[in-house]
């Protein structure tokens, strides 16, 4: 459980989803729900309602570099959307 989280998610769409009380955060590609759950719970101190999950499959990518097609693969990733109860917020910006 100790490397569940990876990082929070910080777009546009998101963060318009915070007055929802949702947050997003990339995990690990193995993990479930319920370990979701417990390390947000554990490292924000809120008491989590709801996770959704998704896998984003990568994408392929080509570029021309000094006349050559060059190909390559973007990473998949795990993304959670968490919903937090009525009246808390996690603090994404803490010490900024």
């Amino acid at each position: 459980m100790t490397n569940v989280l990876k990082r929070p998610i910080i777009t546009e769409k998101v963060t318009a989803q915070g007055a929802l009380r949702k947050y997003a955060f990339e995990v690990e590609k193995t993990a479930n729900k319920f370990e979701i759950k417990k390390a947000i719970e554990k490292m924000f101190g809120v008491t989590v309602e709801s996770v959704n999950t998704m896998r984003c499959i990568g994408k392929t990518k080509t570029r021309i570099s000094s006349g050559k097609f060059i190909s390559g693969k973007t990473s998949t990733y795990k993304k959670a959307i968490v919903t937090v109860a009525e009246g808390e917020i996690i603090d994404l910006y803490g010490e900024v």
